[in-house]
């Protein structure tokens, strides 16, 4: 039976780097994947996770841990973990917290993951100092995912938030916008978000480099959903001299402030402009300018990321390559889209 250490030796590089190449991590050249790949097919070589696993006592699981997996985000993120977990042959056991905190220090505040699996994913799950704390003993690798608590010597994989915030904002500037109101997190929502902080953060730095006061009359707070966004719009709406543009902290808010709009009798964009950041499934069918995030190219790279040691150590033992770490993190790029939901202000 050819064994990876036979290919290791027919392609001249080491077994951790043959297990790299098959798993398509970026850290491996493209000469070298070539040459490991054809080495594979010539010795016709099948990678076997699970008897690795049984020899190197793994479980053969990554632990994600999500805030609520029904919003649109965390399950585009945790679809995309799984793909390459699936690929690895690895499984995957998802923490969904959902509110609940009873599993929210079971999850975070014991060791109980070192026991179930082989590496932890925290998707925008932010930390208090005693579950940092509890993280920090784990001998597992980890890494995070979007805003959150940063544990220390963990990589991360993110956006740049703040950035998304002013393009969007500047978008609306651009326009001829000046009365520009804000749909933002609120920070007594159950799941505790730590991205519209950010988000806020960038709206108003947009707003006084373009020599504009933030205006507390329009900002408005309500949790990251569709409904939330309706709500907000309805309370920006019966305050008074309404805003000629709206930029909502994510998709789903901008969905629901339109609805409000539009239930107000205003059109969306021809008396209210409105723009979000995301690109969900269905900013495309309602015509939603937007800021698009790579959510999944997120869980993707935090992936492969995070299974590089993993796999590494069982290819060479104990003694293999260290843990990720923060050396590794990655921020990705946003890009504005523009569709139908942004206009300049109407005259007068």
């Amino acid at each position: 039976m050819t064994r990876i250490d036979d290919v290791a030796r027919l392609a001249g590089v080491s077994t951790a780097t043959v297990s790299r190449a098959l798993r398509g991590l970026p850290t491996v050249s493209a000469d070298t994947r070539r040459r490991v790949l054809a080495a594979a097919e010539q010795l016709e070589y099948a990678v076997s996770p699970s008897a690795s696993r049984l020899a190197g006592g793994r479980t053969g699981t990554v632990a994600v841990v999500v805030p609520r997996i029904t919003r649109w985000f965390f399950s585009t993120v945790v679809e995309a973990v799984e793909d390459v977990l699936y690929e690895s042959g690895y499984d995957l056991l998802l923490c969904n917290l959902g509110g609940r905190e009873q599993l929210r220090q079971r999850v975070l505040r014991t060791a109980d993951l070192d026991k179930r699996a082989d590496g932890v994913i925290l998707v925008a799950t932010p930390l208090r100092d005693t579950e940092l704390t509890a993280l920090g003993r784990l001998t597992l690798p980890g890494i995070t995912i979007s805003s959150g608590g940063v544990v220390p010597d963990w990589p991360w994989v993110r956006i740049d938030d703040r950035a998304a915030a002013r393009t969007a904002t500047r978008h609306l500037l651009d326009l001829g916008h000046r009365r520009i109101a804000h749909i933002s997190g609120d920070p007594d929502d159950e799941l505790a978000f730590t991205t519209h902080i950010d988000r806020r953060r960038g709206y108003e730095e947009e707003l006084r480099a373009a020599g504009l006061e933030p205006d507390p009359s329009l900002d408005v707070e309500s949790q990251f959903t569709i409904n939330g966004g309706t709500r907000a719009m309805e309370e920006l709406l019966r305050r008074g001299d309404p805003p000629t543009a709206v930029f909502a902290a994510c998709d789903e808010m901008a969905m629901g402030a339109i609805s409000a709009l539009r239930d107000a009798g205003l059109r969306v964009p021809q008396d209210v402009s409105v723009i979000g950041i995301d690109d969900h499934d269905l900013a495309g069918v309602l015509g939603l300018t937007t800021i698009a995030q790579p959510a999944a190219d997120q869980g993707t790279l935090a992936a492969r990321i995070l299974l590089d040691p993993i796999v590494g150590a069982l290819a060479t033992g104990p003694s293999g390559p260290a843990e990720a770490g923060a050396e590794q993190s990655v921020v990705l790029p946003t890009r504005l889209v523009v569709r139908y939901s942004t206009a300049p202000p109407r005259a007068g």
